[in-house]
């Protein structure tokens, strides 16, 4: 009795299902049906009998592997369930700071770059409403990384200009650009400002922003 376990155990360990084989009947049963469905003739059972045996065998060589059919379908299928995330936009605001008062005051820039920038052009137009004179300005990025201008126009206004030099960059994220500057004393009415952006991104692609301070 020993005798005969020891056999079948051994017969066992020695089966060893021919996979290749079993591929092989798959490809001859799939070309079965599909060669007469050309011919406009239905798949004979025993045709289908040869193809639903094949499949079964595959499962079960599959099984032993430890694969299952839909493990070996998903590598060939796209994930249908991701998609590239939209560019979020360059986005900028301008507000007069609220530490002005009624003989000076600061307009801010703040930029939202969602990329790294190779590029980039700030200039903010202060409108004359009397008096208007710079003081000064500053950014939240290296001074070193800037060059900085600020002319009178024919009409008076104010230009400030930020320029990022060659070769410097400016990361992601919150950059702020101030303007300063004295007025006619009272409350200064910055309806007439303008800013303009202008940057560029790691992949060569250009945006312009613009706005105004009429809040």
């Amino acid at each position: 009795m020993d005798q005969l376990k020891q056999r079948l155990r051994e017969a066992a360990r020695a089966h060893e299902p021919d996979r290749a084989r079993i591929l092989a009947r798959v490809e001859r049963g799939m070309a079965a049906p599909a060669a007469a469905a050309r011919h406009h003739r239905p798949p004979s059972r025993t045709s289908w009998a040869r193809v639903a045996a094949a499949t079964a065998a595959v499962a079960a060589v599959l099984v032993a592997g430890g694969y299952t059919a839909t493990t070996v379908l998903d590598t060939d299928r796209p994930d249908r369930g991701t998609s590239a995330a939209p560019a979020a936009p360059l986005r900028a605001e301008g507000v007069v700071d609220p530490h002005s008062n009624r003989f000076w005051a600061q307009s801010d820039i703040t930029l939202t770059a969602p990329r790294p920038l190779t590029a980039l052009t700030v200039e903010l137009r202060v409108a004359q409403t009397g008096g208007v004179a710079s003081t000064g300005h500053w950014r939240t990025l290296p001074e070193e990384d800037f060059t900085v201008s600020v002319r009178e126009d024919r009409d008076g206004a104010l230009r400030y200009t930020w320029t990022l030099k060659p070769g410097r960059g400016a990361p992601a994220g919150r950059h702020v650009f101030a303007a300063q500057y004295n007025h006619a004393e009272g409350t200064r009415a910055a309806t007439g400002d303008r800013y303009t952006i202008t940057a560029t991104g790691q992949d060569g692609e250009r945006t312009t922003v613009s706005g105004d301070f009429a809040k």
